[in-house]
């Protein structure tokens, strides 16, 4: 793993999902947005339906739609377990959403 970043893993109940290093990771938390950044307290929570966002190292962005699940992180490993998840794509950097890939 390259300097300061996170080892994310994305598993489904049906299938692994994404799994890379990050910059940043915005999660959609029970009690509202989360985002994580390397150095982060190690946290244990519940996620609810909503947008995760990642930020690889080299600026790159990818998003899912997420169902309900969790996440643990703790030393800059972060793991999210959701029941569902759909990759949405984007056009460019900073584009809004172009449409929902399988």
């Amino acid at each position: 793993m390259t300097g300061a970043a996170i080892a994310v893993n994305i598993v489904s109940s049906e299938r692994p999902v994404w799994s890379g290093e990050a910059r940043q990771v915005v999660v959609p938390a029970y009690a509202g947005g989360m985002g994580i950044l390397p150095g982060h307290e190690p946290v244990l929570s519940v996620i609810e339906e909503g947008r995760l966002d990642i930020t690889d190292p080299n600026g790159k962005k990818f998003s899912f739609e997420v169902t309900g699940g969790f996440i643990s992180f703790d030393s800059n490993k972060l793991t999210v377990v959701v029941e569902n998840a759909r990759s949405i794509a984007f056009q460019a950097e900073g584009a809004d959403q172009s449409g929902i890939v399988g």
